[in-house]
């Protein structure tokens, strides 16, 4: 089984009105190793034309990213609110 179909397992109770994580990305336009791109263990931080855009519905919310940021502001990150994020499922 693949890291895909692993993540697959999971489920995810959305908060659209109110993100978790929040990406600045003024100043990660000014990171020039972008290290969330290949840290974040689920693939949602993503470069298309120099700005990086993050998924957060499909967050596994490690806090990889906030620990492997190297510019303060940039990923503002939070637990989800009570009964929203990532419901990890075995089997």
């Amino acid at each position: 089984m693949g890291v895909e179909q692993k993540l697959g397992v999971n489920k995810f109770v959305v908060d659209d009105g109110n993100p978790h994580i929040k990406v600045n990305k003024e100043i990660c336009k000014t990171c020039g190793i972008k290290p969330c791109l290949v840290a974040c263990p689920a693939s949602l931080y993503t470069l298309k034309e120099d700005d990086i855009s993050f998924d957060f519905a499909g967050c596994l919310e490690c806090g990889t990213c906030r620990v492997i940021c190297p510019k303060p502001g940039a990923i503002d990150w939070n637990y989800p609110q009570g009964t929203f994020g990532v419901v990890f499922r075995y089997g």
